[in-house]
């Protein structure tokens, strides 16, 4: 069986009840979850909101990067979620999670699961901030 589970970009709401189930299961004595949040400041910059778009390739990037992360480590159950669409502060943007025997193993794969997602996968990011600005994120 994959240790790949759930991999998806969606415009709905996300749940770290549902991708942590995802990766549950008997032999997962450590389980890492990542739940990456809209915040409210961005370098010194209110933020009012902010889009998602993902390039139409986005998902099958997004499970070539947790295929190569369950290959690196001892993987048991690996997930991946980002959302797309209009966001509010507090909206949850990006949830990972992975399942591993141990915690310390779970934590490097998790950590290096958010950080190749954010750096590879063709999602960009526009924020809006409250003194009516906006920038591109990930474009370039």
């Amino acid at each position: 069986m994959s240790p790949i589970r759930l991999i998806a970009i969606r415009d709905t709401e996300l749940s770290v009840d549902e991708v942590r189930a995802a990766v549950s299961g008997p032999g997962a004595g450590g389980i890492a979850l990542f739940a990456g949040a809209v915040r409210d400041i961005d370098h010194a910059h209110g933020v009012r909101g902010l889009s998602y778009s993902a390039h139409p390739s986005a998902e099958a990037e997004l499970r070539r990067v947790a295929e190569m992360v369950a290959e690196k480590f001892s993987v048991l159950g690996i997930a991946a979620v980002h959302r797309v669409g209009d966001l509010a502060v507090g909206d949850l943007a990006v949830v990972t999670a992975v399942a591993c025997a141990h915690r310390a193993e779970a934590f490097d794969a998790c950590r290096e699961l958010i950080d190749v997602l954010k750096a590879t996968v063709p999602i960009w990011k526009h924020q809006r901030f409250t003194d009516g600005t906006s920038e591109w994120v990930g474009t370039a």
